[in-house]
């Protein structure tokens, strides 16, 4: 499929779950993609840790793709990069800060001076083939937030990239509504826009008022040891804590590899300049209890994080009864299990846990309802093309749209081809648009059939049945529930499995492929009669 003369929009990641933004733009033949994003596995890959969008479609086309333009530094956004980078063989395009994390990626996977990583360092449009793109500051929770604005001979998009009004941003100048304003004056064709807090009936909030909130809670904790965990791309929250900290007379210790990461970033781009002085684990632990806050990672839950750690005791950072812990982050949905537990362990030690539930101590970084009727009202759209999102949240935000007098509303999803000019917009078609897994070293389909067979193994557990030249049997089973009848469980098997070879006559008593079914039955039906477990079981006829 190769664009003709139209405007095509077509997301391949990020429109039918919140991560692994991928979305391509086509004009007069060639495509542009924006983003190239990751997600986090959960328990319907296990072993996996990364999730990447299928990119078959614009791999078949790498010709006809322009360069990759990234909005910013959030992995969901550049967290694939590593990982297609050298096979796509095109620029990549971002603004400092965010290029200074990609190139840090690129170095780790090899590949710094192989892929052709160019920083845009003004907000002057530049050209890409058809496409003329221009970054537009828009305050969100990491450095360099930006919407894109991509013109075409068709028509110009606002890409928002993800996004918040923040009318107290703590890190970089977003654009104003007036220069929206401005923008809508000149005419958008299509609004394609983040849809992740499109439930929420307020607007996000301030960091201006999560400085505040943080100041409180801290100041009530008098004499206590303080850790406040947050993500570490949230510079703004970095910058926050740092003069919270400082208002308290308090020293900053930094726990988290990616925390040092994202600091190192931020100096070197010109942000958190005037970020306290850290101190290290040792001198954190000789300061009076109440004279010392610790920013740590892994308020997700996520096991080998220092949070985690820190719960469990197994890190250098020690707490004691009547110390706090400030959750100063949202619960990811699919989450709630790993935090909870790293709370109930702080809970069972007797430490305080304060969660933005109690306190003002977070605010997201994406738009309310009413930041998106404002951007509406400021842009006024032709067509609303929702993204960024479950489908619940852009089926959601089309109807907002619609209510809010945007002409035209695009329920869409990954792999949906929607040609936004010219005629009536609308979905064309549909590409291959699935998933892909990190499984160990190798990149493979999330659907394959290692993948699936991970899954029985996961369920049922496995059976090995081992079948010798002499006729003698010998089984073993994995993940089955029969630790105290283990054993009777393999002398009956192996009965079973003798009895169903003997009663094979003929050419069929000779037929490897026989064989092997009469023996892989016997043993499951034996398995299924001591277990109520179905296992996977795989059969070794042994040869002379």
């Amino acid at each position: 499929m190769k664009p003709g003369n139209e405007l095509i929009f077509c997301a391949l990641g990020g429109s039918g779950e919140i991560g692994m933004n991928v979305n391509l733009y086509g004009c007069d033949g060639k495509w542009l993609m924006v983003d190239l994003g990751m997600t986090f596995s959960g328990a319907e890959y296990p072993g996996v840790d990364l999730v990447f969008a299928d990119l078959e479609f614009i791999e078949q086309r790498r010709d006809d793709l322009v360069g990759i333009v990234l909005t910013h530094a959030h992995e969901d956004h550049i967290g694939a990069v590593p990982y297609f980078a050298e096979e796509l063989g095109v620029p990549f395009y971002a603004t400092p800060f965010t290029a200074k994390l990609v190139a840090a990626k690129l170095e780790e996977a090899g590949l710094l001076g192989k892929v052709d990583l160019r920083v845009i360092d003004h907000l002057e449009p530049f050209d890409l083939s058809h496409f003329t793109i221009q970054y537009l500051p828009l305050a969100h929770s990491i450095a360099e937030g930006n919407a894109l604005l991509i013109d075409t001979p068709y028509g110009r998009i606002f890409h928002t990239g993800d996004w918040k009004l923040d009318d107290e941003p703590q890190i970089g100048v977003p654009t104003t509504s007036e220069e929206l304003c401005a923008i809508g004056d000149e005419g958008v064709l299509a609004l394609v826009c983040d849809s992740t807090n499109v439930f929420n009936p307020e607007a996000s909030g301030s960091e201006g008022e999560v400085y505040r909130g943080l100041l409180e809670e801290v100041g009530k904790h008098r004499g206590k040891r303080v850790v406040v965990t947050t993500f570490a791309s949230n510079v703004a929250r970095l910058q926050t804590l740092g003069e919270v900290a400082r208002a308290t007379g308090r020293k900053l210790c930094v726990a988290g590899r990616s925390l040092d990461r994202m600091i190192m970033a931020s100096q070197a781009s010109g942000y958190l300049e005037h970020l306290p002085d850290t101190v290290d684990f040792g001198r954190a632990m000789d300061l009076p209890r109440g004279e010392v806050l610790i920013v740590a990672t892994g308020g997700q839950g996520e096991p080998r994080a220092a949070m985690s750690r820190i719960a469990e005791g197994n890190h250098q950072i020690s707490l004691e009864a009547g110390d706090v812990v400030l959750f100063s982050s949202r619960q990811i949905p699919g989450n709630e299990i790993a935090i909870g537990r790293i709370q109930n362990r702080l809970a069972d030690r007797d430490i305080t846990i304060v969660t933005d539930r109690q306190s003002p101590i977070h605010v997201s970084g994406h738009p309310g309802r009413p930041e998106l009727m404002a951007l509406y009202g400021w842009l006024r759209p032709e067509i609303l093309v929702p993204v960024h999102g479950e489908i619940r949240h852009m089926r959601e935000q089309a109807r907002l749209g619609r209510t809010c007098g945007i002409p035209k509303a695009i329920d869409q999803k990954n792999g949906d081809l929607v040609r936004l000019a010219p005629g009536k917009p609308g979905k064309f078609g549909e590409v291959r648009a699935g998933r892909l897994v990190l499984d160990g070293d190798i990149i493979a389909a999330a659907d394959g059939d290692a993948m699936v067979m991970r899954r029985r193994l996961a369920h049922n557990g496995m059976v090995t049945v081992a079948v010798g030249p002499d006729g003698r049997i010998a089984i073993a089973g994995l993940g089955l529930p029969l630790d105290e009848d283990y054993d009777q469980f393999v002398e009956e098997a192996c009965v079973d499995v003798a009895k169903a070879l003997s009663k094979l006559k003929g050419a069929a008593a000779r037929d490897k492929a026989e064989r092997t079914e009469a023996a892989r039955l016997a043993a499951r039906r034996a398995a299924q009669r001591w277990s109520g477990k179905k296992p996977q079981v795989q059969v070794l006829l042994l040869e002379d």
